[in-house]
């Protein structure tokens, strides 16, 4: 995918971008019914299945359902369109040497009204010398604020990484100081990506709608970078730290 220098320029300074129709109909309908297929259990996920919220009882329905690394379960995946176009646009954006780090599912079904915490990705990760990072976060569902659409704060990947700690006391999600009034709604729909940096500050608000907000994200960093986490154990699927230190920034 081509993108202009105006919306490389507004990446590199807002530390987010919207980016219209990165899958067609067809391809909408081909996630869709894979992403059905992990929910349901056909493709079984085991450990790399969660709920992000880490609220609910024992027995009750995920509320943020998380699925790490779908490719991994389904490895057609990285010969589909999502992953060839979110690729390209991270080596437009970043540069020629980032590839695949990670992807991940996450699920806010109907009425579940569970915000995810205001955080930083790059809070999740370790300490890396090259910090050039990406998100891509697909929607499969129309998002809007009410269901659950991402918040970002501009330019928030440019300063030091915020303190963070566990959203809950069970752990699962990292959170940070943040509110809307210092931020941007990204309503976008259905086959619509939303790009942010590793530092880029977001959080999204529960889906207390009749809709589902299903998202598929793909993340990029510089393939050197890849290599340095695997070498120290991480590969974003063991249990979360806390790193409250460091300039995100690239």
């Amino acid at each position: 995918m081509t993108l202009t220098e105006q919306q490389k320029s507004q990446f590199l300074d807002e530390g987010f971008l919207v980016i219209r129709a990165v899958l067609s109909q067809q391809n909408l309908d081909y996630y869709r019914g894979i992403y059905e297929d992990f929910l349901s259990g056909r493709i079984e996920s085991g450990p790399l299945r969660s709920d992000l919220s880490a609220a609910s009882e024992e027995g009750e329905a995920e509320k943020i359902t998380q699925i790490m690394v779908p490719s991994r379960l389904e490895p057609q995946l990285l010969t589909q369109q999502l992953h060839q176009v979110t690729e390209s646009i991270a080596k437009a954006l970043l540069g020629a040497d980032m590839a695949l780090d990670f992807d991940m599912l996450i699920d806010k079904a109907p009425h579940t009204d569970t915000p995810t915490p205001w955080h930083q990705d790059a809070a999740y990760w370790i300490e890396m010398p090259d910090k050039r990072a990406l998100s891509c976060w697909t929607a499969l569902d129309d998002v809007f604020k009410e269901n659950g659409c991402m918040w970002y704060i501009p330019g928030s990947h440019q300063e030091p990484l915020r303190q963070h700690q566990f959203a809950n006391k069970e752990g699962g999600a990292l959170q940070c100081q943040a509110n809307e009034e210092e931020a941007v709604a990204a309503e976008i729909n259905a086959g619509d990506c939303v790009i942010h940096h590793g530092g880029t500050a977001h959080y999204s608000r529960g889906n207390s709608t009749l809709r589902r907000r299903r998202a598929f994200i793909t993340n990029y960093r510089p393939q050197t970078m890849i290599d340095f986490e695997r070498a120290e154990g991480f590969d974003h699927t063991s249990e979360r730290l806390v790193r409250n230190a460091g300039d995100p920034s690239s």
